[in-house]
């Protein structure tokens, strides 16, 4: 979705990686159990306050989840849940070729175990939530900015895409 984003010439940032999120240790519901020491992804707080504070007159789309990310909810105009179905899920990650993750039984497993977790509490938090698994990008995007235009047009956006 945000290489997309991007081709159309939006703003776009991609919070789950490297440069926006860190690994480290917790011991809470979210950890990934199958590491030594149970361990989380978070995004880097600092870094991704400054970027949604920014005084950019645009719109900018943000992609990830994080644990604690209800804390920068103040600073988005929109929270966007994308859903699939499990079993759409599941195939995505078993025939996906950008990244290994899923393919190994315990992260499949955990996978599906934060859906069930994660999943309604985004749906409680989010103000449009699209099931992707029938449509494609284009018409995705298409119902999302227009979701962002007819209640906020001439307005600073920021839209994040779950």
């Amino acid at each position: 979705m945000i290489s997309e984003l991007i081709k159309l010439r939006y703003r776009a940032i991609d919070l789950d990686t490297d440069e926006w999120s860190q690994l480290v240790p917790d011991d809470s519901v979210y950890a990934d159990p199958t590491t030594l020491a149970p361990m989380d992804w978070r995004w880097r707080e600092r870094e991704v306050h400054a970027l949604l504070s920014a005084g950019d007159d645009g719109m900018l789309f943000v992609a990830g989840t994080c644990t604690y990310q209800s804390r920068f909810y103040p600073l988005l105009d929109h929270v966007v849940l994308l859903t699939i179905p499990t079993t759409v899920a599941t195939d995505r990650l078993a025939n996906r070729t950008t990244n290994a993750y899923g393919k190994n039984p315990a992260e499949l497993r955990r996978e599906l175990q934060l859906r069930t977790v994660v999943e309604p509490l985004l749906r409680r938090s989010a103000c449009l939530e699209i099931d992707t698994s029938s449509q494609p990008v284009a018409s995705v995007i298409a119902v999302i900015t227009n979701h962002v235009a007819a209640g906020h047009s001439g307005q600073s956006r920021r839209t994040r895409p779950l």
